[in-house]
């Protein structure tokens, strides 16, 4: 039986209560900020109720951006980045469950040398190879191209090691089985690893989308054409401006967390239990 303790309930409350504030309150102040008129934020006081301009807002970001601070119109920004995250996130899953799948039920020499030099990868910062990987895709002409924003950020060390893990869990009589049975092995990766990997796959799905969403170095590295500029990078152009347009650039906030959320909110249940078969 668990003891009662009031006082622990109290501040374990409060805990979150504060945890929750501080998370939700700079959210709030962004929804506010996106529905003020030009000069109310202006003024040294934060209003703490909305405006009347939310939709007037909100329509000029999406149609039109902030053309003197060299951020085309959002719903463009907005596109770019959902086609470069979903180009990474489905290349990143589909090379490592197929690279997983030939390291854990193939027999190849060096095959756990490979695995190891993949593994070893994840020890090297973005910066130790941004410049040879810029001067690479440079050569091949895929500058301002979403080939150039997606592809060479495909690859995944750490998807790869978690299939790997969770491909070693499974018994080998079902392999066993599936061979009794006449099945090849892309029918056994078809028909057996790829339904038990469901969950694993959604939980990396919403971690990689994100990854790929949030990018801002290496975009701002290889885009200078305006019509392949994510989101991310719209909203730094617009802050450096000389005088930024702050109900505009928070509208573009507010349209720039939306789609994260909403991966995250639709496969919230897939995502929590992929996270916790992972771990067993």
């Amino acid at each position: 039986m668990v003891e009662n303790r009031p006082w622990a309930n109290f501040f374990a409350h409060l805990t979150l209560m504060i945890g929750v504030a501080v998370v939700v309150f700079p959210v709030y102040v962004a929804l506010v900020a996106s529905t003020q008129a030009p000069g109310d934020l202006l003024r040294g006081t934060l209003p703490m109720l909305p405006g009347a301009h939310g939709i007037e807002n909100f329509t000029r970001m999406w149609q039109s951006g902030v053309s003197n601070a060299g951020a085309p119109p959002a719903g463009m920004m907005l596109w770019n980045s959902f086609v470069m995250s979903m180009a990474i996130t489905v290349g990143k899953l589909s090379i490592s469950l197929l690279s997983a799948f030939a390291i854990v039920y193939f027999r190849f020499r060096f095959r756990m040398f490979f695995f190891w030099v993949i593994f070893v990868t994840l020890m090297l910062p973005v910066e130790v190879r941004i410049i040879p990987t810029f001067q690479v895709v440079a050569d091949l002409n895929m500058l301002n191209s979403f080939a150039g924003l997606s592809i060479p950020l495909i690859a995944s060390a750490t998807a790869t090691f978690l299939f790997r893990q969770f491909f070693m869990t499974i018994p080998e009589e079902m392999l066993e089985a599936a061979r009794v049975d006449g099945a090849g092995p892309l029918k056994f990766f078809k028909d057996i690893l790829m339904p038990l990997s469901v969950t694993n796959i959604a939980a990396l799905f919403v971690i990689m989308f994100i990854y790929g969403w949030n990018q801002y170095l290496w975009p701002l590295l290889i885009t200078t054409d305006p019509d392949y500029y994510t989101i991310v990078m719209g909203i730094q152009r617009m802050t450096s401006e000389e005088n930024p347009q702050w109900h505009l650039i928070m509208a573009a906030v507010v349209m720039a967390a939306l789609p994260p959320v909403l991966v995250i909110l639709f496969m919230q249940r897939l995502f929590v239990k992929g996270l916790t078969e992972t771990e067993k």
